[in-house]
Formats: structure tokens, sequence, C-alpha cells
């Protein structure tokens, strides 16, 4: 049985007097390409690449639009690297 919280208004801290800044901009950094795949649709295919990001598990890396990252990312794509490192890339030099 949930029992009734009365809360203590001497407690709540206002936000003014920590400081807290509404404009601090944080932008995720891509580090690595680990894999690609092309997604077919019903008139189109579209060209994903499994992108992981700065500060994150490969478990949490994300599928992007290759376009887009090679729009805002062309460093990731340079041809002196293998930009794609990720399980089917392995699996196909074996």
């Amino acid at each position: 049985m949930l029992k009734k919280c009365m809360g203590d208004p001497s407690l709540i801290i206002p936000t003014e007097d920590i400081g807290i800044k509404d404009n601090l901009p944080y932008e995720e950094i891509p580090v690595q390409i680990l894999d690609r795949q092309v997604c077919n649709l019903r008139t189109k295919e579209v060209a994903l690449v499994k992108v992981l990001w700065r500060n994150q598990f490969v478990e949490e890396a994300t599928w992007e639009a290759e376009e887009d990252m090679k729009k805002r990312y062309p460093h990731l794509f340079e041809p002196g690297e293998n930009p794609y490192q990720g399980t089917n890339s392995l699996l196909s030099t074996l």
C-alpha cells in the first residue's frame, strides 16, 4: 500500500539561485563508421551507416543516412582508411 507523502516546501531550491544556463550546446561527435547497409523501399534505395558516437558504447550506435553523414562529417569517409569496419565487412574478408 502506498503512503501519502507530505513534501517540505523549505527543501525546494529555486533554479534562479543555482544559475542554470539554458543555452549550453551539447553536440555528439561521430567517432567511427561501424557498418553499412542499403535499405530497399518501394521506389528507392536508402544507404545507411552505423555510427559510433563519442561517449557511447558500441551497443548504442545508431543508423544514420549515409548521404547526410557524408555532408556533415566528410572526414569519416576519407579513402585512406577503411570506414566500414563492422561485422559484415569482417565476414566478407574471411
